[in-house]
C-alpha cells in the first residue's frame, strides 16, 4: 500500500496568498500603493521562485471602477463582492479622509466583519483604524493610527487600546500601523512572517527602505505632543529655557521657581496641561536631542550623555530603551549620516 503523505499537492504550495486591499475615494495614496508595493516586489525574480508567485494583490472598492485617491490619481479596482468571491488570506483597509464615510456605510461594515472571520489576517494603515474600529474588530485590541488622529481614535472607540508611539502594532490576527509609509514596515513584517528573513531583506533592498526600522521609533516626536497639549502655550517659554539647558540639574525646584510657582503647584499644573510629569518632560527632551545628534554628528555616546544632561553612556542607554526600544548605538547604525553604505565602484 502507497504511503500516505500529509503534505499539500505542488499546485497548493505554488497558490499564493491573496492580499486584499480595501480603498475607496479619498484613500491616501501611499497607504494603498506602498503595502501593494512590498509584496509585488516579494513576486519579483530576486525572492522568488520563477514559477511560485508567493501573493495575488487585489485593489478592492464598495463599488469597484475607477477611485479617486488624495492625491488625484485614481486607482482601478473590482468590487468587494469580486474580492470575496475568492478565499482573502490578508485583508488591509487603506487610510484616507473618506473613511469617515465610509463608516457610515453598513454594507461595507457588514462586508467586513464576513471577512473578518474567514482571512488569516487582518490590518489597517493609517486612518483605516477607524473603519476596523467602526466594525467591532478591534474591541479590547491594541491599535496605532496617524499620530494626528490617536486623540479622535480613543475617543469614538474608547474601549480600543490606542497606542500613540509604534510605527505598527500587532495583535493576534490583527494588525495596524500608524500614518502613510508606516504601512511599508508593515507589509515587510508580513513578508518576513510569511517567507522569512532573507526574501524580506531583498524586498527592502529592492525597494531601497530601511527592512525594520526599530519598533520603538516614534512616528512622531513626543516633546511635540506635550507642547501641542499645552493648549494656550503657557509654558513655552519654559520648554524653550529647557532645551538651552538640557545639561543643567532641573529639578522641580528649579523649573518652579523659572514658572513663577511653588514646586508642588508647578508639578501639578504641569501634568494637568501636558499630560506628563516634568522629569518625564526632561527625558524626553533630552533624548530627542540625543537622536539628533547621533544622526548628525560622530560625537561619542559619553560625549552626547554629557550634553544632553543624562549624564554618562548607561542612562543613555537605559532613557533609550524607554523611550525608542533600541540602544543608542542601533539607532546610530540605522538613522546616523554614515549609515548608508557606499555604492561599490563599476
Amino acid at each position: 500500500m502507497p504511503s500516505v503523505s500529509a503534505k499539500a499537492p505542488d499546485s497548493e504550495q505554488r497558490r499564493p496568498r491573496r492580499v486584499v486591499i480595501v480603498i475607496y475615494p479619498g484613500v491616501t495614496l501611499l497607504d494603498a500603493a506602498g503595502p501593494a508595493q512590498v509584496f509585488a516586489s516579494a513576486n519579483s525574480q530576486e525572492a522568488r521562485a520563477p514559477d511560485a508567485p508567493p501573493y495575488e494583490v487585489v485593489l478592492a472598492s464598495p463599488a469597484g471602477g475607477q477611485v479617486p485617491s488624495d492625491s488625484g490619481f485614481t486607482l482601478g479596482t473590482v468590487s468587494l463582492r469580486q474580492a470575496a468571491a475568492e478565499a482573502i488570506d490578508t485583508l488591509i483597509v487603506s487610510g484616507g479622509i473618506g473613511v469617515f464615510d465610509l463608516v457610515e456605510e453598513r454594507q461595507v461594515i457588514d462586508w467586513l466583519n464576513a471577512q473578518a472571520q474567514r482571512c488569516r489576517r487582518l490590518a489597517s494603515t493609517c486612518m483605516g483604524a477607524f473603519l476596523t474600529a467602526e466594525a467591532g474588530l478591534v474591541e479590547g485590541r491594541t491599535v496605532t493610527t496617524h499620530w494626528r488622529y490617536i486623540e479622535a481614535l480613543r475617543s469614538r472607540y474608547p474601549t480600543v487600546d490606542v497606542q500613540c508611539d509604534p510605527l505598527f502594532v500587532r495583535s493576534g490576527k490583527l494588525w495596524s500601523s500608524a500614518g502613510v509609509t508606516a504601512g511599508i514596515d508593515l507589509a515587510l513584517a508580513m513578508v518576513e512572517e510569511d517567507h522569512g528573513h532573507a526574501v524580506a531583506m531583498q524586498v527592502a533592498q529592492s525597494l531601497v527602505v530601511f527592512f525594520k526600522r526599530p519598533g520603538g521609533q516614534s512616528q512622531f516626536s513626543n516633546v511635540l505632543l506635550a507642547q501641542q497639549a499645552d493648549g494656550d502655550g503657557g509654558f513655552s517659554e519654559l520648554h524653550a529655557w529647557i532645551a538651552g539647558h538640557l545639561a543643567s540639574d532641573l529639578k522641580v525646584e528649579t523649573l518652579a521657581r523659572r514658572a513663577g510657582m511653588s514646586p508642588r503647584s508647578f508639578a501639578r499644573r504641569y501634568k494637568e496641561r501636558t499630560g506628563t510629569t516634568p522629569a518625564k518632560a526632561i527625558e524626553m527632551m533630552r533624548v530627542e536631542t540625543a537622536k539628533r545628534l547621533l544622526e548628525q554628528s560622530g560625537t561619542s555616546l559619553a560625549r552626547i550623555a554629557l550634553q544632553t544632561g543624562l549624564g554618562d553612556e548607561q542612562r543613555l542607554r537605559r532613557a533609550f530603551d524607554r523611550h525608542v526600544g533600541v540602544s543608542p548605538s542601533d539607532y546610530r547604525k540605522t538613522f546616523g549620516a554614515g549609515g548608508c553604505p557606499r555604492a561599490a565602484a563599476p
